[in-house]
């Protein structure tokens, strides 16, 4: 058996060419591609990495599940940031490495195959369907999961994938959306995925609801996984550092699995993770710089003549291609020095994506280039 064979767009080699474009440029190439992290891990961050670099979690196996003071930590995050208790709604959690690792194994852990059919955003994250391939299970591509008639009736759906706030178009769902997609998962016997790693990242008058809202899931985790990870609120993408919590049942036959092939957050990490999950201050800091930023290239995209506006979450601005294709678009940009991503990356091809995730000095550079078209 292994692993199935997948097939996907998602190659960021494909942008070389103009890589190399854009680092000809007098300044060098501004990368607003790839959403990776450039800000310094919060101090409270390293002091716990640093102060568990031998501790008994550190030269001694580390628990799949995670040690009790992340257990805790992560379910205080979920009172204290979410408004959710997870004790009343029968929740598990696992801590798992990295929130793609946990997107690319769950229809394998859940094991889906043959026939099965997992059901996800047209516009969404390309992993979501990479590892529904690799676990040799059917992908049902939908413009809108809220609409629960374009699945809830097509024999063999078994899981939906939700992701609020989106990647890439910063789409946030209502309660209400959430609530009609948890209920009618249920009356098929499908698990809902939610997930929800920018979910501290609302930039609308509300904040970003979760499958797990007591109101939601009608006081009850079953048949619901949330996934969270700490990789961009706290800039640690290269600890590592997410978790899925929800389903008490799906959740522990999953640690079981999990224990056997190894994918176990180290100790020190772990450690971490407690001091991120705490340290709310330097979260909202990020946030603050995040959204800062957003605005910034919102208002200069838009003098470039891009139909834009500020997302409603999640740290990308999501355009049309003026050209009507993102590769053209892509190319014209890098011969002022800046790269984006594509949007045929995410389900689009007509569309970019272009991320936040860059210094204020490159950003406020990225604005100076797009002005002076």
């Amino acid at each position: 058996m292994g692993f199935h064979t997948f097939q996907t767009p998602y190659d960021w080699g494909r942008l070389d060419e103009c890589k190399t474009i854009a680092s000809q440029v007098e300044g060098g190439m501004i990368d607003l591609s790839v959403g990776s992290p450039v800000d310094p891990v919060p101090e409270s961050v390293r002091q716990a990495l640093a102060g568990a670099a031998d501790a008994p979690n550190a030269h001694g196996y580390p628990a799949t599940i995670g040690t009790p003071a992340l257990r805790t930590a992560i379910a205080d995050w979920f009172l204290n940031c979410r408004g959710i208790d997870l004790r009343p709604i029968n929740a598990g959690l696992v801590p798992t490495v990295g929130s793609k690792e946990a997107v690319a194994m769950m229809a394998s852990l859940l094991h889906l195959g043959e026939g099965d059919l997992v059901v996800q955003p047209r516009i969404s994250y390309p992993t979501y369907e990479i590892g529904t391939q690799l676990a040799g299970a059917g992908v049902l591509k939908v413009d809108d999961v809220s609409d629960v008639e374009s699945w809830k009736n097509t024999p063999g759906v078994r899981a939906i994938w939700v992701n609020s706030p989106c990647n890439p178009s910063g789409e946030v769902l209502s309660a209400a959306q959430l609530t009609s997609i948890v209920a009618a998962a249920r009356q098929i016997g499908a698990v809902v995925l939610s997930d929800e790693c920018y979910a501290l990242m609302s930039w609308c008058a509300d904040a970003s609801p979760s499958a797990l809202g007591v109101n939601v899931c009608a006081g009850s985790a079953e048949g619901i996984l949330v996934l969270y990870s700490l990789s961009k609120q706290s800039n640690m993408a290269g600890y590592r550092t997410a978790f899925i919590a929800g389903d008490k049942g799906i959740i522990d036959e999953m640690s079981v699995y999990r224990k056997q092939i190894g994918q176990i957050i180290s100790g020190p990490v772990q450690a971490a993770m407690v001091a991120a999950l705490r340290d709310t201050t330097a979260v909202f800091e990020q946030r603050k710089r995040y959204q800062q930023r957003l605005a910034k290239l919102v208002k200069a995209l838009g003098a470039y003549g891009y139909e834009v506006k500020m997302p409603a979450g999640a740290l990308y601005i999501w355009v049309r291609a003026l050209s009507g294709g993102c590769w053209q678009d892509i190319e014209d940009l890098a011969r002022r020095g800046i790269l984006v991503s594509p949007g045929e990356f995410y389900g689009a091809p007509d569309f970019l994506r272009i991320s936040s995730t860059a210094t204020d000095e490159a950003i406020d550079e990225a604005v100076a280039r797009l002005l002076s078209h």
